[in-house]
């Protein structure tokens, strides 16, 4: 299946990036609390610093969030996410003109303040539900969005998450949210879907979930996954430090590309595209 990926252009719609092969999005956290380099870059500087790194290792989004939404965390105020994000977002396309910038909120109010300094892509963790003027921005902005799948909110979503089929469920709800979009004014096109590795679901469930991968890519739409660093990774490999969970990323990066994933959203970009290098060569030989 051909991936949609909108580029930067003169008029911010553009042309089009398409092909098979896999596409690191570039995770840019501007916020003081994330899991794994919160504090690192909320400085401007560094964060562009840190994004041009990114995409000459290889990353062809740069995803910038400036909430927090690793499991028990709290919301930040609107304004506050917005201005953490757009100095960035300018700065980092002072630097790079043509950068494909993706927003990571579930605020209209900050991803139309995102799109307006230059980025190009929505990333929303709650798949238009936590706010229902999300869509239709998008819809009018002609811009791809990201709709994942969380099972209820950052703070409260890993406190003893239960599905009776997870795979079931994430897979109709994520359907849902597509048809949703669709029915909104979204293209077809411009929709991505994340079953949402870690938000509201145990070890298993997120297990469960990359096994059965080919449930949701089986959808017809592009699908994002997003592993990097993860607790369940630490649990799995006995790395406790998140910023060292490199390897058991590289290898669920690696599975979901078999089951059909083909946009990853990682820390290390490197290592990821080494690896899916090879994954993309073994499949074709």
């Amino acid at each position: 299946m051909p991936l949609t990926v909108l580029t930067a252009s003169q008029d911010g719609v553009g042309g089009r990036f398409i092909g098979p092969d896999p596409v690191l999005m570039g995770i840019l956290n501007v916020t003081p609390d994330s899991f794994s380099d919160g504090g690192w870059y909320v400085d401007r500087g560094k964060a562009v610093a840190r994004a041009v790194e990114m995409l000459d290792e290889g990353a062809k989004i740069i995803d910038i969030g400036g909430e927090s939404t690793r499991p028990g965390s709290a919301p930040v105020r609107p304004d506050e996410e917005m201005r953490r994000v757009v100095p960035v977002i300018r700065g980092l396309l002072e630097e790079r003109p043509g950068t494909v910038i993706s927003i990571d909120t579930y605020r209209s109010a900050t991803a139309e303040a995102a799109l307006e300094a230059g980025a190009s892509v929505v990333n929303d963790v709650s798949g238009g539900t936590m706010d229902e003027r999300m869509l239709p921005l998008v819809a009018r902005a002609g811009c791809p969005v990201v709709l994942m799948h969380m099972k209820g909110e950052p703070k409260i979503m890993q406190h003893d998450p239960y599905y009776r089929d997870v795979v079931r469920e994430v897979r109709d709800h994520l359907a849902e949210r597509a048809e949703t979009a669709m029915d909104l004014g979204v293209s077809r096109e411009n929709i991505v879907l994340d079953p949402g590795i870690g938000f509201g679901k145990t070890l298993l469930h997120n297990l469960a979930l990359l096994k059965n991968l080919e449930e949701i890519s089986g959808l017809g739409f592009p699908v994002l996954i997003g592993t990097s660093r993860k607790t369940f990774i630490g649990t799995l490999s006995g790395v406790e430090e998140a910023s060292e969970r490199v390897a058991g990323t590289v290898a669920t990066s690696v599975l979901a590309y078999e089951r059909g994933a083909r946009l990853f959203r990682v820390h290390d970009v490197r290592e990821n595209r080494e690896a899916l290098q090879v994954a993309v060569a073994f499949e074709r030989a």
